[in-house]
């Protein structure tokens, strides 16, 4: 069943699935394998995703936890392209549609959209 609300809860299965799927593919996984391992229990990926957790919690709740600069990581990834931001959303949107009903979703997916857009021009990729 399809969640109608967003919850702290339902946010960290999303950010869980997400980045199972992620890492699975052939074009985004290498940029979070390279940095982070390909084992999400590990002390690198603990602490990614629980800072993914806050960030959303923080877009979608106005919850407090996250603290930091979401765009500061992206400039030392290296070689990222806008094939890479595109199949970043399509996986998230994915993501999204199996968990959430189209209105719940299409609240992340306006948001995210946003927030890859202005990575994208800050990176100089749009």
């Amino acid at each position: 069943m399809l969640s109608n609300e967003i919850t702290k809860e339902n946010i960290e299965t999303m950010v869980m699935n997400f980045y199972r799927r992620v890492l699975k593919d052939d074009i985004v996984g290498p940029f979070f394998i390279a940095k982070l391992g390909d084992d999400m229990t590990n002390e690198y990926w603990e602490p990614h995703l629980e800072l993914l957790v806050n960030f959303w919690a923080s877009i979608a709740l106005g919850d407090t936890s996250y603290r930091g600069n979401p765009f500061a990581p992206h400039m030392y990834l290296g070689e990222l392209s806008r094939e890479v931001f595109e199949q970043w959303l399509k996986l998230f949107f994915a993501t999204l549609d199996e968990l959430y009903e189209p209105r719940v979703a299409d609240q992340f997916k306006e948001r995210s959209t946003i927030i890859a857009g202005n990575f994208m021009r800050n990176l100089g990729l749009s």
